[in-house]
């Protein structure tokens, strides 16, 4: 079998039922910034992005009603999210987004600010620090220390 050349990841999708809530969220913590979004009949779409890496978008998908999955890994069937927030420390490894930043001490700080759950932790190296914490909907995301450039 051959190789496939020039994959790039493109975007990452989030179904959910309050997309403001959630875009809001994505540009008040993480920084992202709302990009042109095609307008479908069927559903609405909220495309975003992050200014330093352009290249990989966040879209935000209003979910469908009928769906019968679960809103995250933390949600039940229903189409609403959690009621209540799972704790940051029981955050299965393959349930997460995970991003890096220059200023992670801000970062955290903000989120403490906000009020949002959040579990910091040390790499193995002994260097590189992470928080984890949920968006809205409960999804899990971490972020990561990284040397300013």
């Amino acid at each position: 079998m051959g190789t496939v050349e020039g994959v790039r990841l493109s975007h990452i999708a989030r179904e959910s039922s309050d997309l403001e809530r959630l875009a809001n969220f994505y540009q008040e913590v993480l920084g992202f910034e709302r990009i042109e979004a095609p307008k479908f009949a069927e559903f609405e779409v909220i495309w975003l992005s992050l200014p330093f890496n352009p290249s990989v978008a966040l879209h935000l998908i209003e979910r469908n009603p009928q769906s019968k999955l679960p809103v995250s890994p933390y949600g039940s069937s229903s189409s609403s999210p959690p009621s209540t927030v799972a704790d940051p420390r029981a955050l299965p490894r393959g349930h997460h987004l995970a991003f890096s930043v220059s200023n992670f001490d801000s970062l955290v700080r903000t989120l403490k600010e906000k009020g949002i759950e959040t579990f910091e932790t040390i790499q193995p190296d002994g260097k590189t620090r992470q928080v984890f914490f949920f968006d809205p909907d409960g999804n899990g995301l971490e972020v990561q220390s990284r040397e300013a450039s």
